[in-house]
């Protein structure tokens, strides 16, 4: 039976991040935990693809390889598991062809040039109020920039460059046979490059790159989740010699706010009411995440958890113009530091009460049980 796709395995799209990745793991792995589920021969197999697919997924070279070669990457069969160097990307296929790729005539093509700048990860704090309208933001990045004094060429001789490797002829590998065995190594005077540089520039050692910090503006769209990915293209470090950038990858963390939660679209905020709101019913203005005011009115006889819901005025929908909605939760305060005249007033509201068994239902029910119970010797 084929093997479920990881990401899918653990709910997650294939652009979350690492933080996404690790809730959704911890819950799953908490509700099919074979101590919450013991006997049970479903759970315990679901368990185990769940670390499966974490185990790949929470590493970054792991999960590169994932996603290019699949479940392949990690499959001995296929050149993958033992076989798969994560650091070289290179395979049980690349060890075949290096040995007999002359011999049967085949090669795959060898890595030539320099190699394209490395990709860069930047981490930016946002509140809440910004991650619901969106924001712009200023980020200070170590990274290595082209050099302007060889205009990334990384020679002195801005037009002449780089040139063919004399000792591979610009393939980036060499080849020595011994006996029956073609063996092919990176070339040692280009470094598999293909090319070398015979007067390397004095500013960057003939890298064509320097060690630079820029600064980027960038664009947080609103509606974005915590964890969020955010990926630039061409914005990580300069590739040597004029090879291509990397790209600088943002995760978005969002600070917690003091009034409100969200899940997904939805906003929640605790309201606490005095007693006499909630007995004689009240209109109470609560805030909107948006920075306005909402009016909501309290019907009589409220209890303390009661939730309201506001529709559309919950959380931004990444990129939809729709919101989702905002529940209000009341809480009951019960008063404190009464005035003498403040219990007066209580005391005899309480022997009212006691005349008038229709105003408390709820514990006027569950006394009624506690005396049956004992009328009953104990027994339910």
């Amino acid at each position: 039976m084929a093997k479920q796709d990881y990401y899918a395995t653990l709910g997650v799209s294939r652009e979350a991040g690492a933080e996404e990745i690790k809730k959704a793991y911890r819950k799953l792995a908490m509700q099919f935990h074979p101590d919450r589920n013991p006997g049970d021969k479903a759970a315990e197999a679901r368990f185990k693809e769940i670390n499966e697919a974490y185990d790949v997924l929470k590493d970054d070279q792991k999960r590169a390889a994932y996603d290019r070669y699949g479940h392949a990457a990690f499959d001995p069969a296929m050149g993958g598991g033992g076989g798969f160097d994560f650091a070289t990307g290179a395979g049980l296929g690349d060890i075949f062809d290096q040995m007999f790729g002359e011999f049967m005539g085949g090669r795959r093509g060898a890595s030539r040039g320099p190699r394209p700048g490395a990709d860069l990860r930047q981490t930016v704090e946002i509140d809440l109020a910004e991650a619901f309208a969106g924001t712009k933001t200023q980020l200070r990045v170590a990274t290595r920039v082209s050099c302007e004094a060889c205009n990334g060429t990384g020679s002195e001789n801005k037009e002449r460059g780089a040139e063919t490797c004399g000792t591979c002829g610009g393939l980036g590998k060499v080849r020595t046979q011994q006996g029956f065995f073609v063996i092919e190594r990176t070339c040692p005077t280009c470094g598999g490059a293909g090319r070398v540089i015979r007067n390397p520039c004095r500013i960057c050692g003939g890298s064509g790159t320097v060690a630079r910090e820029r600064s980027l503006q960038v664009t947080i769209p609103a509606g974005v989740e915590d964890g969020t990915r955010i990926r630039l293209a061409g914005e990580g470090e300069a590739g040597a010699r004029s090879a291509p950038p990397g790209d600088l990858y943002v995760h978005v963390a969002i600070r917690p706010h003091a009034l409100f939660q969200r899940d997904g679209a939805n906003i929640f905020c605790r309201v606490p009411l005095r007693m006499t709101q909630a007995a004689l019913g009240a209109e109470v203005e609560v805030p909107v995440i948006d920075g306005s005011r909402a009016k909501l009115k309290i019907p009589p006889g409220t209890q303390s958890g009661d939730q309201f819901r506001l529709r559309g005025k919950g959380f931004s929908v990444l990129r939809s113009a729709t919101r989702g909605d905002m529940y209000v939760q009341v809480a009951v305060e019960t008063p404190q530091h009464l005035t003498r005249r403040q219990r007066e007033l209580l005391d005899e509201f309480e022997e009212e009460s006691g005349r008038n068994a229709k105003g408390h239902p709820e514990s006027e029910g569950f006394f009624a049980r506690v005396r049956e119970f004992f009328e009953n010797g104990g027994r339910g």
